[in-house]
């Protein structure tokens, strides 16, 4: 059933009384059935997530977060702003500065956060106020509803179990209450709605973000690439494919592998550098390459887009077929190759490489289908860390394949997610602690696999077992060269 919330009737009296005299305004009203506690757990969530109301937002930094006591005091950095209210007890002072998304548009904006509490009987109400640090509606970013504040009270009767949560506004006198407003009234309520009865109806949430690194350093340094890159890259892309999906996916993807670096190399001469297989369009290589970065990367088939780019990553971008030595080994030294010209024409033996890196390559497998499952095990053999983006389900001979369901309780039996579990497996069982971490692309295949850490030596390793286990490789060489001769997908 929609969410429907009840308008309050013109003259409605105020529920909140402040003690300075600003008025605030109730608009809309919705039963609920979740309590105090998760009202409060809810609320802390949006605070810390203001990108879950809007998609204009990256987050919230939290400038500021203290109980509040009789003798409060406040950095002079940051001072918050502050109201009382007529029977209700004054809990927690929060400042938080939300981060808009384009930078080049939207200012950040900070804002005072403030929780109460007030008992009567059977009866808890939990108050949450905004408060803007602006002084008039022009101050108002975008992203912004353009009033004095936002409060979101929470009513709940302990007995009988039944609630009501509201929203209420603070107007400016030179802003009356708008359709605009009103409409970003009953959406702020709807989500606060959602995630009340979702989590108290027993919603457990299954995808986490920001587990390895965290959500700012990534963020503004996609900030930074996005404000760098996008515009020209999305103005001369010429491949057939919707360039804004691939141009903001490969500068998220190269944030979060530019601040990873940061944290495993803290000195940039020690970067060992890296290896994109599989790398399609090049754009990953291409940014990590006009970022500093020694690297290259290979596909099976040049892409239009190549040319496009800067001399230095046109260098490192080889077109080259990837045969491991343990496919070579189980075929003969003398490998039977058939030859072809790269559009399909008899006469040119296409260049073979054995997926052998220097020790300590940084190995990139991002979104490489066919070369996926073989990520881990490259890297094994090369001694190499490396972070795999699982993408479509093929195995280790090439072909595709339905990964089994994984058996741990309660995960999801989808094809992704059944990938994503069969190679963090494979992961495992090649001695690598599996580390792995939701990006935030525009992608809804955006797990990435980490192994830069051992469990198990490398020499401890059999590989000829580990592709025994998984099925073996017996067709790759057949099925790889049958990527030289098809056109290239998506990536």
């Amino acid at each position: 059933m929609p969410f429907q919330p009840q308008a309050y009737l013109p003259g409605t009296e105020a529920a909140l009384k402040d003690e300075s005299g600003v008025v605030w305004t109730p608009l809309y009203y919705h039963s609920c059935s979740f309590s105090t506690e998760t009202f409060g757990e809810v609320m802390m969530n949006l605070i810390r997530n203001p990108n879950i109301n809007s998609s204009h937002l990256f987050r919230a930094d939290i400038l500021l977060e203290v109980p509040y006591t009789p003798d409060f005091t406040h950095d002079v950095f940051a001072p918050p702003k502050m109201a009382y209210f007529d029977g209700f007890d004054l809990n927690t002072v929060m400042i938080r500065r939300l981060i808009p998304r384009n930078a080049l548009v939207d200012r950040p904006l900070d804002q005072t956060c403030l929780l109460y509490r007030r008992q009567d009987g059977l009866d808890t109400r939990s108050l949450v106020i905004y408060l803007p640090h602006i002084s008039s509606p022009s101050e108002s970013p975008f992203y912004h509803p353009a009033v004095h504040g936002i409060a979101f009270l929470h009513t709940f009767n302990h007995s009988s179990r039944d609630g009501v949560v509201s929203i209420h506004y603070s107007f400016f006198d030179s802003e009356p209450q708008t359709p605009f407003l009103d409409r970003t009234a009953q959406h702020l309520l709807a989500v606060l709605h959602k995630h009340g009865q979702g989590l108290a109806a027993g919603y457990v949430k299954r995808v986490h973000h920001d587990t390895i690194l965290s959500q700012a350093v990534v963020q503004n340094t996609y900030a930074r690439l996005k404000a760098k890159y996008a515009r020209s890259l999305i103005a001369t892309w010429v491949e057939v494919t919707d360039p804004t999906k691939h141009v903001f996916e490969d500068l998220g993807i190269a944030a979060f592998l530019i601040e990873l670096w940061a944290e495993i190399y803290p000195s940039k001469p020690e970067f060992p550098g890296f290896v994109d297989i599989g790398c399609g369009n090049g754009l990953l290589v291409h940014i990590l390459i006009n970022e500093g970065y020694s690297g290259w990367g290979f596909d099976a088939r040049r892409r239009k887009s190549w040319s496009t780019y800067s001399p230095k990553a046109q260098d490192c971008l080889k077109e080259l077929v990837l045969i491991p030595k343990s496919v070579r080994k189980e075929a003969g030294e003398d490998l039977d190759i058939p030859s072809f010209s790269a559009t399909g024409g008899e006469g040119v033996v296409p260049r073979i490489h054995s997926g052998e890196f220097p020790k300590g390559t940084f190995i990139i497998s991002n979104h490489a289908d066919e070369l996926t499952p073989w990520t881990p095990i490259l890297a094994t053999i090369s001694e190499s860390p490396f972070m795999a983006i699982p993408c479509c389900s093929h195995n280790l001979t090439g072909a595709r394949f339905r990964a089994p369901p994984s058996k741990d309780t309660g995960a999801s039996n989808s094809t992704y997610a059944s990938l994503v579990a069969w190679v963090t497996k494979l992961v495992g069982d090649c001695g690598w602690e599996v580390e792995k971490e939701m990006l935030r692309i525009p992608s809804t295949r955006n797990t990435a696999l980490l192994g830069r850490r051992r469990t198990i030596p490398f020499s401890e390793i059999d590989i000829e077992r580990i592709l025994a286990d998984y099925g073996g490789a017996a067709g790759w060489k057949e099925n790889a060269m049958k990527l030289v001769k098809s056109g290239p997908r998506g990536h």
